[in-house]
């Protein structure tokens, strides 16, 4: 009996000899050519709908992947956006993170995180080594660069943006709220609350938030013949944002009324004051924030803070990256996102009276 001849559909499902399946194989069992098959999975290139619907069904058929790799090596772009951040413990920056992948998904970019100390040597060293993943587009967010390193991406036609921070005497684009204007309205909260000594908290000295945060509060107490009688520096960090409360709690200037350059701190703040240190808030010392974290508003604290909406920022932000790797050599652009204030217990002077009357 004559050997039965296998059927052209098993013949053109058999993968090649190394067991993997490939655009080849896709493009027999589709009968079209290998280049049909590129175009029908690269962005932007034309394929007719009857050859894209065999094409996909034959990659369906045989559980075929596109290479991104190589698929970069034809576009000449890597699909993938670099972000720089110095650290996650801050609420804002995680849920920064979250939306951010996921909208740079939807426009058919995917995320390449890297963790670097705020030393301007140490993040010029990472966004070294970020260049060789060939990234289409560099975010940094919590740090700032080197005008040396911000200059030779931009030569190599690697646009940055900078999120949450400006970049003094660069030519970076930039998403950021008017810190200045959040702190001024800050101040001008705790003066109209009746508050007539006030304390700081700073962040990072080397970012310009923490700069025009305090700027602006003192800009808006200045405006009453009001100063900060206290400060000390949080840097944005757990460690030094405890210590900061523990020098507050023993100062001899101690005011009734404190701003914190962001809620990360100022929750630590308000835990040191009330179990420690045994002070109520609002009633011995009011506590406010910067960004409007989720756990602000949580009845734990009730904490005053100028929100900053993340959805908005990085909507902006996605929108310059798209701008810029789509357009070489466009100029830079700064986007100021409004903030608002968000008035809870933590510096409510006002209603604490009135419960006391009550």
């Amino acid at each position: 009996m004559p050997k039965q001849q296998e059927t052209p559909h098993r013949l053109h499902t058999k993968p090649t000899s190394s067991g993997r399946i490939t655009s080849y194989d896709v493009a027999r069992l589709a009968g079209v050519s290998q280049s049909a098959v590129s175009r029908v999975f690269t962005d932007g290139a034309s394929a007719s709908a009857k050859t894209s619907a065999k094409v996909k069904q034959a990659a369906k058929t045989l559980g075929y992947r596109p290479n991104r790799l190589a698929r970069s090596l034809l576009t000449g772009r890597s699909y993938i956006v670099g972000l720089v951040v110095a650290y996650l413990d801050n609420y804002f920056y995680p849920d920064v993170l979250e939306k951010l992948s996921k909208s740079l998904q939807q426009q058919g970019y995917h995320l390449l995180i890297f963790m670097a100390a705020q030393t301007a040597d140490n993040i010029d060293n990472v966004v070294e080594e970020i260049l060789e993943y060939q990234v289409d587009a560099i975010v940094t967010a919590s740090v700032a660069l080197s005008s040396e390193l911000a200059d030779k991406c931009q030569s190599a036609g690697i646009p940055i943006v900078q999120f949450n921070r400006i970049q003094e005497q660069s030519h970076l684009s930039s998403v950021t709220t008017d810190n200045f204007q959040g702190g001024r309205e800050i101040a001008h909260h705790l003066i109209t609350q009746g508050y007539q000594s006030f304390g700081y908290i700073a962040g990072w000295e080397g970012a310009s938030t923490q700069r025009d945060r305090e700027a602006g509060f003192r800009s808006g107490l200045a405006e009453y013949g009001f100063d900060v009688s206290f400060r000390a520096v949080g840097n944005f960090r757990t460690e030094q944002a405890h210590e900061a409360a523990l020098q507050l709690v023993n100062s001899k200037n101690r005011p009734r009324a404190l701003f914190v350059a962001n809620d990360a701190m100022a929750l630590i703040i308000m835990d040191v004051l009330r179990h420690k240190a045994g002070l109520a808030v609002p009633d011995d010392i009011a506590v406010v924030g910067y960004d409007d974290t989720s756990p602000a508003a949580w009845p734990s604290y009730e904490l005053t803070s100028y929100s900053q909406p993340a959805d908005v920022m990085v909507d902006k932000a996605i929108e310059l990256l798209m701008y810029h790797i789509q357009n070489d050599q466009t100029p830079s652009r700064q986007v100021f996102v409004p903030g608002e204030l968000k008035i809870r217990n933590s510096s409510n002077m006002l209603a604490s009276k009135i419960s006391e009357r009550e």
